[in-house]
């Protein structure tokens, strides 16, 4: 093998490398691909749980393909992204209708599947197909850029071609599987974003970041840009029996597909409520109960969430629909649902911490 960076990157995970997470067991390019999806922006240790209950689930291709979109979301659920797994069904009934169940063993073929972009279908060429194929995840990102000192963040198309053609320039013909797998580790593992293991790394010898001890100062940051701050009341209208009553969101947007609570307007007062529920579902609400109220994140802004827990009355009940339901909790908790929601149907205590 030509280049010493492969060589000694191959090394190094033959002594401390993972070699036995649940997709390499049985390995295929179904597994590798859901495994592949899991993994984005998503560490390891979170996705293993998830992974093995999705196969559980889903053994094969036609199985995701032939769910329904609420199952598919349910075991996706607290995974967060939820677009991954919206695209992972189109995916999966895109491959049983063009290609007859079978992934296609061409880069330019799995580019063509919803979720699946350059980085990813190379992973699957190189660890289901063993076909030279080269990767470039936030990991290998992060390896790249310390060992060839690259200035910039690597979302900049300047900084992200650099970074492409190391990668390109590292991948060796030879044990591709083992060498994907390898430099992911590695920045899993040794080159970790903020206190890298250069001591123990197996490419420090090289590394230019590390001769100039600046390990930390790659890659570049994203700059900062301030998050804006919305709020909203969520409620949980619960009938006579238990029951709760959830909403389906659209497709498009955040938790699109999802299930979730009623969201009233953030400017009413808590003693407006149950009036603006009764106005907006047609229902006849009595007894507000105000939760404690908690920020979530997503990727572009915050949102408040204030929680209030109102009671219900059955004359007046809203009938089941293809987006809104009526459903105990044990019941409810089986569809797919945010994680705050999730936690709020289960343990409203905990949504402080969330």
């Amino acid at each position: 093998m030509s280049d010493s960076f492969a060589q000694r990157l191959l090394d190094w995970y033959d002594r401390h490398g993972r070699k036995a997470l649940p997709w390499h067991h049985d390995r295929n390019a179904y597994r590798v691909w859901v495994s592949e999806i899991m993994l984005q922006q998503t560490q390891v240790a979170t996705v293993i749980p998830y992974y093995e209950a999705f196969m559980a689930r889903f053994p094969s291709v036609h199985a995701l393909a032939e769910a329904p979109v609420d199952d598919v979301l349910g075991h996706w659920s607290g995974l967060g992204y939820y677009a991954r797994a919206r695209n992972l069904q189109k995916a999966a009934q895109q491959v049983v209708t063009e290609f007859g169940g079978d992934f296609p063993a061409d880069q330019a073929q799995l580019e063509s599947l919803p979720g699946i972009g350059r980085s990813t279908a190379a992973a699957i060429l190189a660890q289901a197909f063993q076909q030279r194929a080269t990767i470039l995840d936030g990991n290998v990102k992060r390896v790249l850029a310390r060992h060839h000192a690259v200035d910039g963040w690597p979302g900049q198309t300047r900084v992200l071609n650099q970074l492409w053609d190391h990668a390109e320039s590292h991948t060796p013909t030879e044990r591709v599987r083992d060498y994907t797998q390898a430099i992911m580790d590695l920045g899993a593992m040794v080159c970790t974003r903020s206190r890298p293991g250069c001591d123990t790394c197996p490419l420090s010898s090289s590394c230019a970041a590390y001769a100039a001890d600046e390990a930390t100062r790659y890659p570049g940051s994203k700059p900062k840009k301030e998050k804006p701050e919305k709020s909203t009341w969520m409620v949980i209208l619960e009938d006579p029996d238990g029951r709760v009553l959830l909403e389906k969101r659209p497709a498009s947007g955040i938790w699109g597909g999802l299930w979730s609570l009623p969201e009233l307007d953030p400017a009413l007062e808590s003693d407006e409520l149950a009036e603006a529920c009764e106005r907006s579902l047609g229902l006849s609400c009595q007894d507000v109960t105000i939760q404690a109220g908690f920020r979530h994140t997503f990727s572009h802004y915050h949102l408040h969430i204030r929680p209030a827990l109102i009671a219900a009355r059955p004359q007046a009940r809203v009938a089941d629909d293809n987006d809104r339901r009526w459903l105990y909790r044990d019941e409810a908790l089986a569809l797919g649902l945010p994680a705050p929601i999730r936690t709020l149907l289960t343990d409203p205590g905990q949504t402080a911490l969330l």
